[in-house]
């Protein structure tokens, strides 16, 4: 049942990794110029470096709770700026907005869930406690619950 956890964990980075990269192109900036997002040449590819930081935080499970708080920082107001369905007048692009709206409050729920319980099992966070003598399962962030084995 491990695996699940790990799979769980690279299918959800997948999306930040990806589109990451693309916060560094021109046409990136371009298009939240467009949404009216303040110092786009600035935020675009500052908001690449949150996507991509805290993507590859989750993915290996190295401080995931960061690369979790990492993703809500970029998450809130790019879903804000960029995806506001409310300020479209075309019903096909009200309704592409929204669904990429909820989609990524999904992705902030997800986020919130990573912050709270952490990275799981087969992760680098893990790994490292299991070296210390400490096999635990995180309940809350910062604290632990010893497992008895």
């Amino acid at each position: 049942m491990k695996f699940i956890v790990l799979v769980g964990r690279i299918l959800f980075s997948i999306i930040f990794i990806n589109s990451g990269f693309h916060h560094f192109s021109k046409a990136s900036v371009d298009y939240a110029n467009s949404q009216n997002v303040p110092m786009a040449d600035i935020l675009v590819p500052f908001s690449g470096i949150l996507a991509i930081l805290g993507g590859l935080s989750i993915l290996i499970g190295y401080k995931a709770r960061i690369g979790a708080w990492l993703l809500i920082a970029f998450l809130i107001p790019v879903t804000i700026m960029m995806h506001g369905f409310w300020h479209f007048n075309d019903p096909a692009e009200q309704q592409v907005q929204m669904t990429m709206f909820l989609k990524n409050t999904s992705m902030l729920g997800a986020a919130f869930l990573i912050a709270w319980f952490g990275s799981g099992p087969l992760s680098l966070d893990q790994r490292k406690d299991e070296r210390k003598g400490e096999p635990y399962k995180r309940v809350r962030p910062l604290v632990r619950e010893k497992i008895e084995s």
